[in-house]
């Protein structure tokens, strides 16, 4: 669409509008996907501004808003600050929530550096002698054959309050619910304390799989602006004056994807604003425990109204599906009711399991040995990254590479899948129509324990972002 292209757009989305069914902002966002589909709108092309097409077409700018933001949400255009939205480059669409998936879905030829997972260690010989011994206990596995508590087994609950201890943040054990895994307790905190069409802010560049969970909930998600520490309480507090916000959802320490970590007076600062304008928080740990001289939770800050989500997934195993949440004694009710909702109860083998780890101390041994190798790794690229221009944080399992101007994250990975290499973009962090940064999260923590492949990997990626230079 090159020629005359604001009347072919017009003419393109008044046909839409006329001949579709369904809420407006669809109905036009279907009539371009459409003729991007079959090339009417040549990739790269400039769409109109919003404006332009609201008096145009008779409807609100906020409606031409939102069928431009759906089009982005797909990944057929992306939003430029300052110079408007394009059509994207064929072959580098981005699926709805392809960023957000617990295996690869590629072949095995690939090494996948692209996501955050526990390095294979000693769990597996654990898990062997941890069933052994419990095969021996016909009492306690009585137990665990039957129905629990939806909120879990008491000494579940207090190895739970065990492992989210930490400095003098010091949960109590009725105070800690079980459930399975990381996602399972944010998808209870989301399901039990909010509702369907309720404002959650979140950091604009957050964990995908709350981007998900959100969609599925009716969850408005509203990204909210960062810097080198992570959530900025200035953007927060300006969001809570325009908008009706229930809930933050936040991670303060390994913040995903770039690694941030707020100090305690920016803790302090969004505990502060978060008890002013009457917001919940939900904080996420997952990474946080591989930093054992972290701050202390937002938790500790404002515990009348925050939601710990702590897990076993990125320092023990992912298997298992262990996680707890913390929460005031006021929220448990709700929360222990979606529990209930979604599974009943958590699994309570694998909370026997984790229990045995947690108080022998086999869980903090199998955390010192995820350290020592996630540093160890990162010790061995980092001749490799010295020239890239990057931000990590020592126990981080992942660099947030920035991508040179004038190119972009996915044309560096789509040429590093060529060559047989999967990274992830900052498109599947991505909250909101914003801009997104041209960045590519890559990590340390394939289960291949291959030196070279990894070696190979970083030098494949420094290769592509210096070319392009």
């Amino acid at each position: 669409m090159t020629v005359k292209a604001s009347i072919a757009m017009v003419s393109i989305l008044r046909d839409g509008l006329v001949n579709r069914t369904g809420v407006k902002y669809k109905r036009l966002a279907d009539a371009v996907a459409q003729a991007i589909e079959e090339g009417i709108i040549d990739a790269g092309s400039k769409l109109p501004p919003h404006r332009l097409l609201a008096d145009s077409l008779g409807v609100t700018i906020g409606t031409v808003s939102r069928a431009y933001g759906e089009l982005e949400r797909v990944g057929l255009v992306v939003a430029r600050v300052g110079d408007g939205t394009y059509v994207r480059e064929r072959g580098m669409e981005r699926p709805q929530d392809k960023g957000f998936r617990n295996v690869s879905d590629e072949p095995l030829a690939y090494f996948d550096m692209s996501r955050n997972q526990p390095i294979p260690g000693q769990e597996a010989a654990f898990m062997s002698q941890s069933l052994k011994d419990l095969a021996t206990d016909p009492d306690v596995l009585r137990q665990l054959t039957g129905y629990t508590a939806e909120s879990g087994l008491a000494r579940h609950r207090l190895a739970g309050a065990v492992w989210l201890r930490h400095g003098d943040f010091v949960p109590h054990a009725d105070q800690v619910l079980c459930v399975n895994g990381g996602q399972h307790g944010l998808l209870c905190a989301l399901m039990g304390l909010l509702k369907a069409g309720d404002t959650l802010v979140t950091e604009h560049l957050s964990y995908p799989g709350l981007i998900s969970v959100t969609r599925q909930l009716g969850i408005k998600l509203i990204g909210v602006a960062m810097d080198d520490e992570g959530l900025l309480p200035s953007a927060l507090e300006d969001i809570c004056r325009q908008h009706r916000v229930s809930a933050l959802y936040c991670t303060p320490t390994i913040q995903n994807p770039t690694a941030a970590v707020m100090s305690v007076p920016r803790r302090k600062a969004i505990a502060g604003l978060c008890r002013e304008h009457n917001l919940l928080i939900i904080e996420d740990e997952a990474h946080a425990v591989l930093d054992r001289q972290r701050p202390l939770p937002l938790s500790d800050f404002a515990a009348e109204r925050s939601v710990l989500i702590g897990s076993l997934s990125k320092a023990v195993s992912a298997g298992l599906r262990v996680g707890y949440l913390h929460a005031p004694q006021a929220l448990i009710g709700r929360l222990s009711a979606a529990i209930r909702a979604t599974c009943w109860m958590a699994n309570p083998l694998s909370m026997e399991v984790a229990s045995l780890w947690i108080e022998s101390g086999m869980a903090e041994r199998l955390l010192d040995e995820q350290i020592s190798e996630i540093t160890r790794r990162k010790a061995l690229v980092a001749p490799v990254v010295q020239e890239l221009n990057y931000n990590t944080h020592p126990y981080s399992p992942h660099f947030w590479v920035q991508v040179p101007e004038l190119w972009r994250a996915s044309q560096i990975a789509a040429e590093l899948k060529e060559n047989n290499y999967l990274v992830a973009t900052a498109e599947a962090f991505a909250v909101g129509h914003g801009a997104v940064p041209q960045c590519i999260r890559v990590s340390v923590c394939n289960p291949v324990g291959d030196d070279q492949l990894l070696l190979a990997g970083f030098e494949a990626l420094a290769k592509a972002l210096t070319e392009t230079v």
